[in-house]
């Protein structure tokens, strides 16, 4: 095997997004090693990767970031060259349930990751960050520059987040890029969000839930677009720079309820309409030239990403099941037990 040449940390790995891009990262780059640091929460399942965990260039550490004592351990026993922050609460209803798990691990996770950066030195630090940062969007698509506006716990923890990176950058130098996509789909999703859960909630013979009139619109990404975005920014990025990932594809809540419902042969009658969330923002955009200028652009059209992520639920079942039946959240409470 030829001689490895990066160590990447991955934080959250375990999860939705960090799952995908572990597995594009193993097969685009035989020479660099990930270690997965995830907490596995509830959204975090070993089984996503459960194909690589005999690979030798994969390593997975049971831990938090907001732990210093082991961040700390990490960065010297592992030197990682890279670190990548996927590690992050995500969704916006326990945000209004629980604001205070969301400000440990979106801000004061993120400060302990830099300070670690600080003390042991990187070759590059990846804040991965979210749309939802720019609020609600009335008209046209906010670049980089445009105003903050965050309307949840969640975004506004990940707004601070961006922008404590951004102080770490100006005031000590660190390598800090930041990336903020449109909502991701695709395979291993953890199934609250909208699509999943209305994909197997259907294949459950179960109505699905449909916040207020279904006309609050986001742009999609299907998530290899994403990790395609983040591995560019990452190697050809400008050190301190932001790069919105917008996948251009926007479309409102009833709009994908009605696409799920034609692929998977159900009539409107599987709709509940269900009261609409507290400070529920009408629309998220994205403008894109900025990363498109390095050379990226989504390669998924809407309809392949969807025909895909409904074929992928349809053929691991075994997988959301028991998700939905918390048997994965009970071994792992065992096999990880303090």
């Amino acid at each position: 095997m030829a001689k490895l040449n990066k160590t990447i940390l991955i934080t959250g790995g375990a999860g939705f997004i960090g799952t995908n891009f572990i597995h594009y990262i193993l097969e685009k780059y035989p020479r660099y090693r990930i270690i997965n640091l995830d907490k596995l929460t509830y959204a975090g399942n070993l089984a996503n990767l459960a194909d690589i965990s005999n690979n030798s260039r994969y390593q997975f550490i049971k831990g938090d970031i907001a732990d210093e004592t082991t961040v700390q351990r990490i960065f010297k026993t592992k030197k990682p060259q890279i670190v990548v922050n996927f590690a992050a609460e995500s969704h916006v209803d326990r945000s209004i349930l629980d604001p205070q798990a969301f400000m440990r691990s979106n801000i004061f996770g993120v400060y302990i990751l830099l300070e670690a950066v600080k003390k042991y030195g990187i070759g590059r630090f990846i804040q991965i960050s979210t749309d939802e940062v720019y609020g609600s969007v009335a008209k046209g698509k906010p670049n980089e520059q445009a105003r903050l506006l965050p309307s949840s716990p969640y975004s506004s923890a990940k707004a601070s987040a961006d922008l404590l990176c951004q102080s770490y950058y100006k005031t000590f130098h660190l390598p800090i890029l930041i990336t903020r996509s449109s909502n991701n789909f695709g395979p291993w999703q953890y199934p609250e969000k909208l699509i999943p859960l209305f994909i197997t909630n259907l294949l459950e013979n179960k109505p699905i839930p449909l916040y207020g009139t279904g006309k609050n619109i986001r742009d999609w990404i299907y998530v290899i677009d994403n990790c395609r975005g983040i591995d560019l920014v990452w190697h050809k990025g400008k050190i301190g720079e932001i790069y919105n990932l917008g996948g251009y594809n926007e479309k409102n809540n009833l709009e994908i309820t009605n696409v799920i419902l034609d692929k998977l042969n159900k009539n409107k009658s599987w709709i509940k309409r269900v009261a609409d969330r507290p400070g529920h923002d009408l629309r998220y955009a994205l403008n894109n030239q900025k990363i498109r200028r390095l050379g990226w652009k989504p390669i998924y059209s809407f309809a392949k990403g969807m025909r895909l992520t409904i074929d992928w639920y349809q053929q691991h079942q075994d997988w959301w099941t028991k998700i939905k039946s918390g048997v994965y959240r009970q071994y792992y409470k065992k096999q990880y037990k303090k």
